[in-house]
């Protein structure tokens, strides 16, 4: 496909699923003291007496611009379809600096700490909710968080984010996940977004063992990513990377390429790509 033609095709793909109105939650509960230390629950629109709960981690490059409302129809798509969930919120670019990729450390400080907070937070605020059978998704940059937070385990000894032990997690599934650091860097994905979550060329080559999912396997978690043939934001050489990594590691990754589909059909519910994402978070769900 031409450049131009790719591009778009690309832009009418992000203008039809940035095109839904928000759908407000049934309940929100803070994890911290911080006003971005939020996670919006929505019941499941079913009789089933527990439903599986979906962890919902927003894209976006981590840039302040982009917050939780974007994915809300994505949320409200998955409720309807018998799942609890939770759309967390965490912070992103610095303040003054909203062109900036996320914040060092805060942006995993509020996903570790989301995580930690969940079970309890759901208890309360969704009862339909079974936490034994939880998933965790995300688009893009809120892929890469979710194959982050599938694998604090692996962190480095002084990371203060690792955990014992795996999460009690029936999976992920990562949609167009900013997976292999290395590889997004060079190809400059999302205008380098990066490496300046990491903190610059100074902190980049450091801060990585610590933040790239590509270089934290094998998990052992069930692990799905999905992906769109055409997306030119996220493209699927970086999925494919991981995927690589993942097999060297002895940890097969399951990886579903989408055809003429780009970076958005993934998380916009009038775009069949977005049934297939909620078919795949269902096999491990369920």
């Amino acid at each position: 496909m031409p450049d131009d033609a790719a591009a778009a095709r690309a832009a009418a793909e992000e203008q039809s699923a940035f095109s839904h109105p928000p759908v407000a939650p049934d309940a929100t509960a803070a994890y911290g003291d911080h006003p971005d230390q939020l996670i919006d629950f929505y019941a499941p629109r079913t009789d089933a007496p527990l439903a599986p709960l979906v962890v919902v981690l927003h894209g976006g490059a981590w840039r302040a611009p982009y917050d939780r409302r974007h994915i809300t129809p994505f949320a409200g798509f998955l409720a309807r379809r018998g799942f609890a969930v939770a759309n967390v919120e965490y912070r992103k670019g610095a303040e003054g600096a909203t062109e900036l990729a996320g914040r060092w450390p805060d942006t995993f400080d509020d996903v570790a700490a989301a995580l930690d907070a969940l079970p309890a937070l759901a208890r309360e605020a969704l009862p339909g909710a079974d936490p034994r059978r939880t998933v965790v998704t995300g688009h893009s940059a809120g892929g890469h968080l979710a194959l982050w937070a599938a694998a604090r385990h692996l962190l480095p000894a002084d990371a203060p984010w690792r955990t014992a032990g795996p999460p009690l997690l029936r999976g992920v599934v990562a949609l167009a996940p900013i997976a292999d650091f290395a590889v997004a860097d060079k190809l400059g994905v999302c205008d380098g977004a990066a490496r300046q979550l990491l903190g610059g060329d100074e902190g980049f080559a450091d801060r990585r063992p610590y933040a790239d999912p590509a270089l934290l396997l094998p998990t052992g978690i069930a692990t799905t990513l999905v992906q769109g043939r055409t997306d030119v934001d996220v493209p699927q050489l970086v999925a494919e990377s991981y995927a690589d990594a993942a097999a060297k590691a002895g940890e097969v990754v399951g990886l579903t390429l989408l055809e003429d589909v780009g970076h958005f059909p993934l998380i916009d519910p009038a775009a069949d790509a977005c049934a297939v994402v909620a078919e795949e978070i269902a096999q491990l769900a369920w």
